[in-house]
């Protein structure tokens, strides 16, 4: 038990050591509508201090003048010092006592004088001054540490060592400290509970934000479930019936009853893929429990299967002729994905508004990424009128810009019309991709 008594005593003495053993700063910061004020009053009050304090210390302590003001401006200087450095503030506020106090004490022993002792009055203004910025920055514990061994250090010097004839300033001062401390410590108290509020109140708005978001993305799911998926439903099943109700089909319309069966089939995995990326509370990846086989683990498209792209294009009526330069490797799936995307884009805008037009693909993998260029002729016929919203366009870009890269697409000679990209293999360094991914929707 004693063993034990001993390493707790032992425990809590390295406890106030790291508590006010320190040099360490902590500013006081300014308020909020009175910005810089507090600093000036408390450098106004150690002026005050220092003035009132060296007359005292040197007329009616009777010290000489280098001594008397070297205390005097020890303790003033501790409560500007209190602002940054509240612990060594502290500590030197006591230190100048001390040496008052003890200077003082010798001279009343020769010369039979009284005097305010151990503390003059503006030593206890600046030391109340130093408690108050002390508990208003540090924790609880610190604070009645201090104020415990400024009590221990007063009845010391007052009780145990004492003078001949003096007027005792050790209670006033220790009733004072203990109300000073009481009183900082409930301030630092607001200051830290409203502080915390305004956090609450923050991550409560940002809550909010984020699950109105995912309501209105999983009304947004809701709609593209029950509209897009049963019309696109319905066309792959009447793709698939309709050859059965024609007598004698050829083999053209077969292959074209086919080629809508399939890409009806392929546009309804895409919406399943983007549904599920809609309704997932982490759209920017892959949630833990999410078992293989589920719409989020479906392999997304790469330029591996560009051929099958640019052949059902050709099913769907445009000539299309593909070029690709430069030493064909593998590049980062979200390079891949974009690249992919960028040309599906292109030429699904060509086959709305450039009927009869020809079209042409050139990727060209250079040392820093990939180039693409889809560049199409005029159209042969007028186009008839796009129900899409605009957003090809814009998409494609957002895709270049989230990888670092960029896109350019305009009008081209004979009322084409080219879409440039380049989309750097490296990873761009800076923020990070955005949450949300750009929207496959069309123009």
């Amino acid at each position: 038990m004693a063993h034990t008594g001993v390493e707790t005593v032992l425990r809590w003495l390295r406890v106030l050591r790291d508590d006010l053993w320190t040099v360490r700063p902590d500013p006081l910061p300014p308020s909020l509508w009175l910005r810089r004020l507090p600093h000036g009053i408390v450098c106004l009050a150690a002026f005050g201090a220092f003035i009132g304090d060296l007359p005292q210390l040197r007329d009616h302590g009777r010290l000489p003048f280098e001594l008397a003001f070297l205390v005097a401006f020890a303790q003033s200087g501790a409560m500007v010092l209190a602002l940054r450095r509240p612990i060594p503030a502290w500590w030197l506020s006591m230190a100048a006592m001390l040496v008052g106090a003890m200077a003082v004490r010798e001279r009343m022993v020769v010369d039979d004088y009284k005097f305010t002792w151990p503390w003059t009055s503006s030593g206890v203004v600046g030391h109340l001054f130093v408690l108050l910025l002390l508990a208003l920055r540090v924790r609880t514990r610190v604070s009645v540490a201090a104020l415990a061994l400024t009590a221990l250090v007063t009845y010391v010097v007052q009780g145990l060592v004492g003078a001949p004839d003096y007027q005792p300033t050790g209670q006033v001062l220790v009733t004072l400290a203990a109300v000073v401390v009481v009183l900082g410590t409930a301030l630092r108290g607001r200051r830290e509970a409203r502080a915390e509020l305004v956090e609450q109140t923050t991550l409560t708005a940002e809550e909010r934000a984020r699950r109105t978001l995912l309501e209105e993305r999983s009304r947004i799911a809701r709609e593209l479930h029950d509209v897009v998926a049963h019309h696109m439903s319905v066309i792959s099943i009447q793709a698939q019936v309709a050859p059965h109700l024609v007598p004698h089909p050829s083999e053209e319309l077969k292959e074209n009853l086919a080629g809508i069966r399939q890409n009806a089939v392929e546009a309804l995995t895409e919406l399943r893929r983007v549904l599920d990326v809609l309704r997932s509370e982490h759209p920017g990846g892959q949630e833990a429990d999410a078992g293989p086989g589920t719409a989020r683990h479906a392999p997304q498209p790469t330029l591996d299967r560009l051929e099958a792209l640019v052949e059902n294009t050709r099913a769907a009526g445009l000539s299309v002729t593909t070029e690709i330069t430069g030493e064909r490797r593998p590049l980062p799936p979200g390079v891949e994905l974009s690249a992919y995307r960028i040309v599906q884009e292109a030429l699904s805008n060509v086959l709305r508004h450039a009927p009869g037009a020809t079209a042409r693909v050139a990727l060209a993998y250079d040392p820093d990424g990939l180039r693409i260029e889809v560049v199409n002729t005029g159209p042969t016929r007028e186009a008839p009128p796009s129900s899409g919203a605009g957003h090809g366009l814009l998409g494609m870009r957002e895709r270049a810009a989230m990888l670092g890269g960029r896109l350019t697409a305009h009008p081209w000679s004979d009322r084409g019309f080219k879409v440039s990209a380049h989309l750097p293999a490296a990873p761009r360094s800076g923020p990070a991709e955005p949450a949300h991914p750009p929207k496959d929707g069309t123009a």
